[in-house]
């Protein structure tokens, strides 16, 4: 069975970091891209960053622009994502995502995604 579990989220006060994992099973996670979406209450689904097949990351919120780094440990089958400085508004629920070699911010380019991790900051 194809599955994606993210883990790592929690709560942190604002300026903190957190680690989330998304972990593969069923299936070789370095034979894809992988993308991190959030969604915060009420509103849609936005892409945060990706790494490519090849291991090139980008990240798409400029809001997280220099807070975050996507790596991707080919030999665990997991793609982390690490955010430091952390404010409240990026408080939401974050999901991993695959299927393309690429990266891509729409979510409908994506057949496979994780269950989500809850990252809430506040004091």
């Amino acid at each position: 069975q194809l599955q994606l579990v993210e883990s790592g989220g929690g709560l942190v006060q604002p300026g903190g970091s957190l680690r989330l994992s998304c972990v593969a099973s069923g299936f070789t996670l370095g034979n894809y891209g992988v993308a991190w979406f959030r969604q915060a209450p009420g509103k849609k689904r936005e892409a945060v960053s990706c790494v490519t097949k090849s291991g090139i990351a980008t990240t798409f919120a400029t809001s997280l622009k220099d807070r975050l780094t996507v790596s991707r440990d080919n030999g665990k089958n997991t793609v982390f994502l690490q955010m430091n400085s952390l404010i409240p508004e990026d408080t939401a629920v974050y999901y991993c995502a695959t299927g393309i070699e690429y990266c891509s911010t729409f979510v409908n380019q994506y057949d496979s995604w994780g269950q989500g991790t809850q990252v809430t900051v506040s004091s």
